[in-house]
């Protein structure tokens, strides 16, 4: 027997976190409501809630218009046809993100094009943008990840220079702001996710932001079935589809907003208590605090584990090992999106992908990003937010199981165990239903 709970030893921890989606007496006094009006979905659109809760999210966040649509990824495909991505452009991505932020590119028929992120934040890496720039390219579209914001002064600098348009990926970032505006309200079109385990959730759910009322229009039609947008200013015309949320989802994000603000605060506070906690530990690294980040919202604790400092123990180990421990925390929780198996994409499958071009261009095998993969498949720790909505005792937990996997490193030095294959898998290898304590 070991002094880990993976090889013998009681767990630090055995009684389960708080559970996740938080929900009170207000999300069911809104569902009753509108079961009551037996006005359940998007149309009349904009529907009564909807709107409202649209509206008020994008003043949260500094904008001047929102749309509350069916999904993240959606509230991305929104924003490229808003801004009039076209067949055949392309459009700046980091290789470090949810494939969901990939995939509208291609729905729309333009292209992807990778760029590594930055080490100290995870972030699009706004120093390499200009050297993937052609004639082609359109738009950036920097992903604000886990607990960092891209440097949207730098990338704001180039979008202007060269006449891009500007869409930030904001499902990590609800509430967050950079340089006092809020997240999605720098760029010229910013994109929310409400799904399960968001920051805020309905379920299912996205938004779109923006100050331009040209997008907004633009939006609305794409959205709504490709009828007239309500200001019908610019008066586009074009094929639409059925993306409009329902007021089920529309009342719950209402309650959700309103109890935004004070959890973010407690997620804060003990974010910096467990950063305090386990600073100046060996092996252990975190992401950079940069001060143009003047609100930090946090989807979930990052920090960094080195193999080299730990003897060469894989990160799969010490996620097994602190997963024993009674702590929930992931690794491989994103891929760079050229490798990843949820991302298959067939060059003859995708028109823009063989134009102009003597072959189809190859995503999966074009690309090489060191940060990224070194991220995905060896660095990251992933902690779910809801973690941090707890007491100070809950932290402690946290942090002394860490502590105590670190301190007993070498008891995993070529140990077989479940947990460990289970986090050396990546997202779509692993069972299609899992045991959680969250």
């Amino acid at each position: 027997m070991g002094n880990l709970a993976i090889t013998g030893e009681k767990p630090v921890r055995r009684k389960p976190f708080s559970a996740w989606p938080i929900y009170t007496r207000d999300e069911a006094r809104g569902l009753e409501k509108v079961l009551a009006s037996r006005n359940w979905g998007g149309y009349p659109f904009p529907n009564k809630i909807a709107d409202a809760f649209a509206n008020r999210f994008a003043r949260y966040h500094g904008a001047k218009y929102g749309l509350a649509v069916t999904s993240g990824t959606v509230a991305i495909e929104i924003a490229l046809k808003a801004a009039d991505i076209r067949p055949g452009d392309e459009v700046i991505v980091p290789a470090y993100t949810w494939e969901g932020t990939v995939g509208p590119v291609l729905m729309l028929n333009a292209v992807p094009v990778f760029v590594d992120v930055d080490p100290d934040t995870y972030c699009l890496d706004a120093r390499l943008i200009e050297k993937a720039l052609t004639p082609k390219t359109r738009a950036l579209l920097p992903v604000h990840l886990a607990m960092r914001f891209a440097d949207m002064d730098e990338i704001m600098r180039i979008a202007r220079e060269r006449n891009l348009v500007v869409i930030e990926d904001c499902a990590h970032a609800h509430g967050g702001k950079w340089r006092g505006k809020g997240a999605g309200g720098t760029g010229d079109l910013g994109c929310f996710s409400f799904q399960s385990s968001k920051l805020m959730t309905s379920g299912e759910g996205g938004a779109m932001i923006t100050s331009n009322l040209e997008y907004y229009e633009r939006a609305q039609s794409f959205m709504n079935c490709g009828r007239a947008s309500a200001t019908d200013q610019f008066r586009h015309r074009l094929i639409g589809f059925n993306y409009r949320i329902t007021e089920f989802q529309a009342a719950l994000l209402e309650a959700q907003l309103r109890r935004l603000p004070q959890q973010a605060k407690i997620r804060r506070a003990n974010m910096n208590y467990f950063e305090k906690r386990l600073g100046g530990t060996p092996g252990l690294g975190f992401l950079k605090r940069d001060p143009r980040q003047t609100r930090v919202a946090a989807y979930q604790y990052v920090f960094k584990y080195s193999p080299e400092a730990f003897g060469g123990v894989p990160r799969a180990a010490f996620l097994g090992a602190l997963e024993m421990e009674g702590i929930p925390c992931d690794g491989q929780f994103y891929e760079p999106v050229y490798k990843s198996a949820l991302f298959p994409v067939d060059p003859n499958e995708w028109p823009a992908l063989s134009w102009s071009r003597p072959e189809p261009l190859d995503l999966r095998g074009r690309y090489r990003c060191p940060v990224s993969e070194r991220a995905a498949y060896e660095e990251s720790v992933w902690l779910p937010h809801h973690l941090f909505l707890g007491s100070r005792k809950d932290v402690d937990d946290i942090a002394d199981a860490v502590l105590k996997v670190c301190g007993n490193i070498s008891e995993l030095r070529g140990l077989r165990h479940p947990a460990i294959e289970h986090k050396s898998m990546s997202r779509a290898d692993r069972p299609r239903v899992e045991k959680r304590q969250y």
